[in-house]
């Protein structure tokens, strides 16, 4: 007869985690290279892409009559500012590649199945994000940085200083830090890049059943709640942007309704003709949709 070590059962339970954990390893630090690769390229041509990124600015100021001037407020800020860019930039560039190797590290341990289902959210997720910065970039920014500098007051037009006879108009105009203005810009591009990932995140979780159709219809008063709480957090104080964010999230909010409906109805259809559904329960599930209406 013979026996069995403990031990040996215990190290073959273990091989395969530590076979797991080794291939995250090699996938983290995979990822973690093709960033560093991006933020070295992206830190090689920083002052173009800053360049690119003051667009929005500068359009706003030259249709003032201004010229589109930036200044660095202490001597280290500049190389802070190429470092935020190339941070961004790299992130960007190696994001495919990031997304690679969590489907590699994902998908042998899903089904076919699975993978068909998962496959299309990680393609549809990155679009998203570029979808939602390039909107803020191009749509929010501008009308943003247009209602700021519409408080200045110049020269010409303004008042005299208060208790000083004959003093010059008071002039009170943009002189804008470089990082300042960066923070604000990727604040915009990635808070709107976020949002624009609702329809993927909730029409995933609708197919992992983990929501519905029916209750996203009864949960809006507090989706409308929770969109104007996140609009007034991600946004500067301002009424256009915050009033941009909540339209433009809402209207996502509405869109991942449609799109879990569109999956619990092929999902059911897949059940019917597997046998797994009768007409009864399409039936019941009918009238609870009708009810939480």
């Amino acid at each position: 007869m013979s026996t069995t070590n403990p031990r040996d059962d215990i190290d073959d339970k273990g091989a395969p985690l530590i076979e797991h954990l080794a291939e995250l390893r090699n996938r983290l630090i995979k990822s973690v290279f093709a960033f560093v690769v991006g933020m070295v390229l992206c830190f090689t041509v920083a002052t173009p892409i800053f360049n690119f990124l003051t667009a929005p600015l500068c359009d706003a100021l030259a249709s003032r009559g201004q010229d589109c001037d930036l200044i660095f407020i202490s001597p280290q800020e500049g190389f802070f500012v190429a470092i935020k860019v190339s941070l961004l930039g790299g992130f960007m560039l190696s994001f495919p590649v990031i997304a690679g190797q969590m489907w590699r590290f994902v998908a042998p341990g899903l089904y076919r199945s699975e993978k068909n289902a998962f496959l299309p959210f990680l393609v549809a997720s990155p679009f998203m994000f570029f979808l939602g910065a390039s909107f803020a970039f191009y749509v929010v920014t501008p009308l943003a940085y247009n209602f700021f500098l519409g408080f200045q007051q110049f020269g010409s037009g303004g008042e005299v200083v208060e208790g000083v006879q004959g003093a010059a108009p008071l002039s009170v105009v943009f002189q804008g830090s470089a990082q300042e203005y960066l923070n604000l810009t990727i604040k915009f591009i990635v808070a709107f890049g976020l949002c624009f990932q609702l329809p993927v995140l909730l029409t995933l979780m609708g197919k992992a059943g983990l929501v519905s159709e029916a209750g996203l219809r009864a949960g809006r008063k507090w989706a409308i709640v929770g969109i104007l709480t996140l609009a007034a957090l991600v946004t500067p104080p301002d009424v256009i942007t915050q009033v941009i964010l909540f339209a433009v999230v809402y209207g996502l909010y509405e869109i991942s309704i449609r799109l879990v409906g569109y999956v619990e109805r092929k999902r059911n259809e897949e059940l019917r003709r597997e046998g797994l559904l009768d007409d009864e329960d399409e039936e019941i599930f009918q009238d609870e949709m009708e009810d939480e209406k």
